[in-house]
């Protein structure tokens, strides 16, 4: 029987981001405040996924043995380093979380059985890579709050209130809205980057966050006076809405995940819906 398993690893370490073929403005322009000297650091929580069989003694690996070839290989290396000089990969591209990722993966895969390394540099932003070339996953975390009712405008209280119960109340419901958006793209050889992270934060922020916080959702976003906002429709909207300015930067919109509460979260794969021109249709009660 295959199994996944997962070790979380920590460590701690600076990094800068600079050019030396750029001029001091253009390394700005390029990189905002990660530019300056002498850096700036992080705390990286990192989690190498492994994929095998179950042994006789009902374990894919010897965990200890894996927590020695992570040290090893990886956090022993890195923890309270700068990683700009730490390893001889970081002298051509830069180490952005992405970059750094798929550098820990080629570190670990001759010894361990790697199917997947997430590393989180702080709680609003992390990356993934899976050993495909330079591709890789980028997400940043943000959030919002905002009010909703969920009813069909065709639909009677009672109608409404039968599909939706407490939700359906006239005067809505607000909500804490937390939202990760999944960019997937080439690491750049020489930045390390799948894309600009402050053009990427800047498109969520003004098509999105700016437009959706403290916002009655049915009034103010006019999309939803005809659509029921539930956690899916506005997940799939965040879709439609990102993906043509997404990719406009050079990367592709992997998906949304899109938390309501604590309890309640959904995700929605751009690959979900079709061509990125389509305007996502109503079906009969607008759930998707």
């Amino acid at each position: 029987m295959k199994c996944v398993i997962n070790r979380r690893a920590k460590f701690s370490a600076s990094h800068r981001y600079w050019l030396p073929e750029l001029s001091e403005a253009e390394n700005a322009d390029r990189f905002g405040p990660c530019m300056q000297f002498p850096g700036h650091g992080h705390n990286y929580t990192l989690y190498v996924s492994m994929l095998g069989d179950l042994d006789a003694n009902g374990m894919v690996l010897n965990l200890s043995d894996v927590k020695h070839v992570i040290k090893h290989e990886v956090t022993g290396q890195l923890d309270f380093s700068y990683l700009n000089e730490v390893w001889e990969d970081f002298q051509q591209t830069l180490p952005t979380t992405e970059n750094l990722a798929r550098v820990i993966w080629n570190r670990l895969s001759p010894h361990l059985p790697v199917v997947d390394i997430k590393l989180i540099e702080n709680e609003n932003l992390w990356a993934e890579y899976q050993g495909n070339a330079m591709e890789a996953y980028l997400t940043v975390s943000t959030h919002f709050s905002a009010a909703h009712r969920l009813a069909h405008y065709d639909l009677t209280f009672e109608e409404n209130s039968a599909i939706y119960g407490k939700c359906a109340r006239i005067n809505g419901h607000g909500h804490n809205y937390h939202v990760d958006v999944t960019v997937m793209g080439e690491i750049h050889p020489r930045t390390g980057m799948v894309v600009d992270l402050v053009a990427l934060q800047n498109t969520i922020d003004s098509l999105i966050i700016e437009p959706m916080d403290h916002s009655f959702l049915n009034k103010d976003v006019p999309y939803f006076e005809r659509v029921v906002p539930t956690a899916e429709n506005i997940a799939a909207y965040m879709v439609k809405t990102l993906r043509g300015p997404i990719a406009e930067l050079g990367a592709k919109l992997h998906k949304i995940k899109l938390y309501e509460s604590p309890n309640n979260a959904c995700e929605v794969y751009a690959s979900f819906l079709q061509d990125a021109t389509e305007v996502i249709r109503e079906p009969e009660l607008a759930v998707v």
